[in-house]
């Protein structure tokens, strides 16, 4: 009798400290969270950027140049359909591209992506911040309600896991 009641207990702890799962369940590469709300950048008519100004959404952040080649646009599309899939809960989602020179993109690409945050960042020290194997163009980076980068996406993401990820996240944030 005793058997049959310690057993599930010393299984429970021998999985808790024993065995590692080998997979996790998010996609993305998740980084020691980092804040990044405070730091300025210039929007495209001039005025000053905070990311803070989005706080309390989560936000996609991607970095270009504003000539904005193929893999750019790829990333600008990937970055609002994932939002779109949301539904009722893309409100609290919010893009931001940080465009690293100052080059101004074409207006098409306003008129496509529109709602999409255009930041001049070149010199900002956002950029500096932002972790990256090689090159900060290489990823889609995701920053928390509470301004906090936390998550990047690989080169050539694929779109239905990063919704997966985001899905997660915003279950798991949401209030009441």
């Amino acid at each position: 009798m005793a058997a049959v009641a310690v057993l599930p207990v010393l299984t429970a702890y021998a999985m808790y400290y024993l065995w590692r799962p080998m997979a996790f369940t998010n996609y993305g590469q998740l980084i020691p969270p980092m804040p990044v709300a405070d730091l300025a950048a210039r929007q495209p008519d001039g005025t000053q950027f905070k990311l803070a100004a989005l706080s309390g959404k989560w936000v996609f952040v991607i970095v270009d140049s504003g000539a904005c080649d193929e893999y750019c646009r790829r990333k600008l599309y990937t970055i609002r359909q994932v939002r779109l899939t949301q539904g009722k809960d893309m409100e609290r989602v919010e893009r931001a591209w940080l465009i690293d020179d100052d080059q101004p993109p074409a207006p098409e690409l306003a008129l496509e992506y529109q709602g999409t945050h255009r930041i001049y960042a070149r010199g900002s020290p956002l950029l500096r911040q932002l972790p990256a194997d090689t090159s900060v163009h290489d990823h889609i980076y995701i920053v928390d309600p509470l301004g906090n980068l936390m998550l990047r996406y690989p080169r050539d993401a694929d779109p239905s896991k990063v919704k997966k990820d985001l899905t997660k996240l915003l279950q798991v944030s949401r209030i009441g």
